[in-house]
């Protein structure tokens, strides 16, 4: 049977190696969904797939072994999942109407995790919202705290949870105990003077540690939820490399803000010989350069007093060609 392929990718289903199959992969922001979400899946995977569910690198489901044939049938399926999840959709019962913008992906965070300073999950959920549907190549990550679990400095946003720490010394018994935590597990960012802590602003990457281990509740999280926003990591041929730095202690608006902002910039920009029309966003910065970028990025963001912004952003990593 003749297949518009290029149109199959677009309604996420994957070109297999398998003549007459393909796959269909399911978008599960922050990778939290109900056990009922689970059970469909499963159903779809046991009538028009090969029984297997692929769990994907972006905590996606990839039902296999489904006929071509069947492509329509399958899209009616997805439908209450599509609604379940709450996903972006042009025509109800079609399917997912873009593939080029990748599931955004996520750690536990703190619904789970004493290390995670804020909800992952939710975070990525309104992210999801603000970029899908979308055929430009993206991809974004977020984790809870600097342990970066997700591998967020592997993605062309990375968002890293971040706490300012508050302290209270009237409860604080000079224990020591997150200064070792500090030092062991993080950066050494405290130390004792006079019976009290001294946190050092500029070494400290907000990691919560000294809230973990303090055992009077001295040190807590700040209210007020923090990110460090890291940008163009990357893996590939051609030159793989971990994402950098480009603005600490942000919020959430903020980052959504830029994150549009750079959609634009790469229609903007895109090489329009790509392959496919698509072109990694980490390469248009490597060609037009990460001034031009930080134009585009910050169009329009109202940065908070406390955000720090890089002046300029290197990137290394492996090169291959």
């Amino acid at each position: 049977m003749d297949i518009n392929t290029k149109k199959l990718k677009k309604n996420a289903f994957r070109v297999s190696k398998n003549r007459g199959e393909t796959a269909s992969r399911v978008r599960v922001p922050g990778g939290k969904c109900s056990a009922q979400v689970l059970q469909q899946v499963a159903d779809i995977a046991q009538e028009y797939g090969n029984g297997s569910v692929h769990l994907t690198t972006r905590q996606g489901f990839e039902i296999e072994g489904i006929s071509l044939a069947d492509v329509d049938k399958v899209n009616e399926r997805l439908q209450p999942i599509i609604e379940a999840m709450e996903i972006n959709q042009e025509t109800p019962g079609k399917g997912y109407p873009a593939s080029g913008t990748r599931n955004v992906s996520a750690c536990i965070g703190n619904r789970v995790c004493p290390f995670g300073n804020y909800n992952t999950a939710a975070f990525a959920k309104r992210i999801e919202d603000a970029i899908f549907p979308n055929d430009l190549h993206f991809k974004i990550a977020l984790t809870g705290c600097a342990n970066d679990c997700i591998k967020a400095r592997m993605h062309d946003f990375g968002i890293i949870g971040m706490t300012l720490p508050q302290y209270d010394p009237s409860r604080c018994v000079a224990c020591n105990a997150c200064v070792k935590g500090c030092d062991q597990l993080s950066v050494d960012a405290l130390r004792m003077e006079n019976y009290k802590i001294v946190r050092n602003e500029e070494k400290c990457v907000g990691c919560g540690v000294c809230v973990t281990k303090c055992p009077t509740r001295a040190w807590t999280r700040s209210q007020k939820k923090y990110y460090r926003l890291t940008i163009m990591g990357r893996t590939g041929k051609r030159n793989p490399r971990l994402g950098e730095d480009f603005l600490v202690w942000a919020d959430e608006d903020t980052i959504i803000k830029v994150i549009l902002n750079t959609y634009r910039f790469v229609k903007e920009y895109i090489d329009p010989k790509a392959p496919g029309g698509k072109e990694h966003v980490g390469y248009i910065i490597d060609r037009v350069g990460f001034t031009e970028f930080k134009k585009w990025a910050l169009e329009g963001v109202e940065l908070p007093p406390e955000t720090i912004v890089k002046d300029c952003v290197y990137w290394s990593g492996i090169h291959y060609r």
